[in-house]
Order: structure tokens, then sequence, then C-alpha cells
């Protein structure tokens, strides 16, 4: 490895999984729902954040130790692993630490532009050259985006289409060094309040641009993105203490999961579906989506087809505890937003299981509509038991710092807010 300005806040090259006689027995432990902290389990990555595994926002983002368990517990270097729900890409990330390959699925595009980044190889380089280039680069680019000057004030237009242009200009190589960095401070310079997982115009972020206008700007644009292209090779340094293997693997961006299905077997899947009230991930990076690239006719088709605003096929729904709470529910528009999500999500894996071949990794929140509690992990568990699945065991991970949307009172109910305390990992075998 070359000299660099570095230094790792620790060192882990982590163990191959032991052979599978060697593995201590889940399956001697009395009861099948198990209290384990994900993070304590996998010292090897120090945090939620460390190496890659957050170099930018991302809604509902999958932990890294979560999956460093399950492949460490089930998988054997050379396995493939699938997620048909990839989001942030997490689970590619992990996987070439554990030599696996890998196959990744999302609806949103941004999912090949994380990845690409986060599995990129460190190496020095001359930045600052890099830009000052881009602080005289002649051409342009411009989003064909019909709000761009709604999400951005006009002043800082021009400096952002030209640092865009410049990026886009790059080797590939280059390229993914300053992707994440540009993007971040491009979102800070709109009024988008970069502080929550959506697209969100608040009084914060109006008062951040007021301020902006009425400073150097453009010197404190060249200053953040300097700061976050330092973090970013930081981290890319760190991801490679890890030692990621060159793996196969395969990324489908842009696809939709609820209709297309896998070409060959896969051994593990390990996925996180879309919360079950908060599904709208497309939406919450549009910004940034434009500025990569992307048409707006392409962003409003892919958007179209998120589980809250597509007409989902109904399908046989083998879970008692699904109707149980299906009669609960008074409310239509509750009904239907229940209706949908778990028509979507058992339709998948019913459709995608058939080509596993060893285990169903899935991890998810209990949820709540209104008072009523929701056990997704139950309900899949269920379902899928009719299709040839075993309930070998769920793991229940107390969340520590994970909050979409945070708020006292609930804007539905008007009563005190009770987040998601917990989240379970449901493991699924073969019978």
């Amino acid at each position: 490895m070359p000299n660099n300005p570095f230094k790792p806040s620790r060192q882990f090259p982590l163990p191959l999984s032991p052979e599978p006689e060697e593995k201590p027995g889940l399956r001697s432990r009395a009861s099948k729902k198990i209290p384990l902290l994900f993070r304590k389990e996998v010292p090897e990555i120090p945090s939620t954040t460390y190496a890659t595994f957050g170099v930018y926002k991302y809604p509902a983002k999958f932990i890294p130790q979560v999956i460093a368990y399950v492949l460490r517990e089930y998988a054997q270097p050379g396995m493939k692993i699938f997620d048909p729900f990839a989001g942030y890409g997490t689970v590619g990330v992990v996987c070439r630490i554990y030599s696996c390959d890998y196959e990744l699925w999302d609806l949103n595009p941004i999912l090949e532009t994380i990845h690409s980044c986060a599995t990129a190889r460190y190496f020095n380089f001359e930045w600052r050259e890099f830009l000052e280039e881009m602080k005289n680069f002649p051409e342009q680019f411009y989003p064909r985006w019909s709000n761009l000057d709604y999400w951005h004030p006009p002043e800082f237009i021009p400096l952002l289409s030209r640092s865009w242009a410049y990026v886009h200009s790059l080797e590939k190589k280059y390229k993914r060094f300053f992707l994440i960095p540009l993007l971040k401070t491009t979102r800070y310079f709109s009024y988008s309040d970069e502080k929550v997982h959506k697209l969100y115009r608040s009084k914060y972020s109006q008062k951040k641009i007021h301020q902006l206008l009425d400073s150097d700007w453009e010197e404190i644009f060249y200053r953040m993105l300097e700061r976050g292209l330092i973090q970013f090779l930081k981290k890319l340094w760190e991801y490679q203490q890890l030692t990621p293997q060159k793996v196969k693997f395969k990324i489908k961006a842009g696809i939709d999961t609820l209709k297309e299905d896998l070409s060959e077997p896969v051994d593990i899947l390990i996925t996180s579906p879309p919360y079950l009230q908060a599904q709208e991930y497309l939406r919450s990076t549009k910004l940034e989506l434009f500025w990569l690239g992307y048409e707006e006719e392409k962003i409003r088709q892919l958007s179209k087809l998120e589980i809250p605003y597509r007409k989902v096929e109904k399908m046989e729904i083998f879970s008692e505890k699904y109707f149980k709470l299906r009669k609960k529910i008074k409310e239509e528009n509750l009904l239907q937003l229940y209706d949908n999500y778990f028509n979507s999500i058992l339709s998948v894996l019913s459709r995608l299981s058939k080509k596993v071949e060893n285990r169903l990794a899935i991890f998810v929140g209990p949820a709540k509509i209104r008072e009523l509690a929701v056990e997704i992990d139950d309900i899949i568990a269920e379902h899928l038991s009719y299709f040839g699945w075993q309930h070998e065991l769920t793991l229940i991970d107390k969340i520590v710092a994970r909050v979409m949307f945070e708020s006292k009172i609930n804007p539905a109910s008007k009563r005190e807010d009770s987040r998601i305390k917990t989240e379970h990992l449901l493991i699924l075998k073969r019978k």
C-alpha cells in the first residue's frame, strides 16, 4: 500500500467464517427470539459509520454489523449473496471483506453511484491540483430539472454547474473520489434541509441560504468541498484496512424489484425491506439524481413505482397474524397502506426465495399503524413457511442512533410519538 496521510482509528483483518462444524451452535439455543447487540458481536467494525459504511446519508441504512454477523455465521468465501432492496448498497461493501460474490438491486439509481464510490480503491494523488482545475474549468453542466431555480439560488448555479461539468469530465478512477464530497456540498448549497432524510425546504435551510449569500460563499463552497474530499479519502483508507477482496458482483440500479426475477441461484438473501410507513426513498435523493445526470422523466417514472404510489396486485397471503391485525385497522387509507405494503414485500420474497439455496436473512423493524403494533417479521416468517422455509431464529437488536424522522408528537395521532426501539433479524432456512 502506498504511503498516505491518514491514520486509521483501528485496523482489523476480519476473520473468515470457520468451517460449519466449528461454529458455536445457534441450534442449541432454547428460544427462537434472542436479544443481541450486533455492534458488540462484530467488534471488527468499530462503528456503523466506520470506513465507507456511512459516507452518504441515506434513509434507513443497513448497519454493516448485521450483514457481517450473517456472513460470519452462515456464509463461506465464494458464496453468492443477494439483496433485492439494496438501498445504500451496504451488503456489497461488506461482502468484499468476506470474499463473497454479490448481486444488488434497487429502484433508486443512486445505488450505482454510492456503491462505486464506497468500494473504490484508495491511492494517493495530487487532489489539490484537481480542485484548482475545477475552479477554472470552462464548461458548464446544467441538470435537466424544471425546479432547479426553486432548490438553488440563481447566484449559486454557475458555480455548481462548473464544478459538476468538471467532475463529470474526469476518468472514473478519479471521478469516484469527488462524487460524494460534491453531492454533499451541492445539497448544502441548496434550499434543501440536509439534516433530514427527504427533499425538504425548511426554515433552517432558508436561513442557511440567506447567511451564505451574505458571506464569501464561493470560498466556503471550495473549503467545504476540500474538507469533504479529505474525509472521504480517509474513509476509503479505513475501508482498505478491512482488506476487501476482489469478487464477482452485479448491480441493477433503477430496477423494479417487484417485477424482476433472478437469472441464476444465489446462496443467501440478505435484505432490509422498506419501512412500512417510510417508503419514499427515491424522492429523498431527487436533487442528487439530477446533478448526477438523470433526466426528469426517468425520475418521475421511477417515483411512480415506489410502493405507496403504485397499484399492487393482491396475492394469497399465508399468515394468520396478517389477517388478525388487518381486522383491527378501521381507517381505509391505513388499510390500503397495510395491504399494499405486505402484498408488495411478500410477493417479492415469495418469488425470489425460490432461487435462494441456503438461507434468508431479513432485517425489519416492528412497525405501528396508529397504536397497533405490526410484527412484520412474524408475518414474513408465517408466510414463507408455506414456501418451504423454516424459521430458525430471530435476533432482536436495540436501535442506538438510527431515527429517520423524529418528533415528540405524532402528527397523525396527536399523541406522544413512539419510535421503533428495536429491529429484528429474521433467519429462515430451507426445510
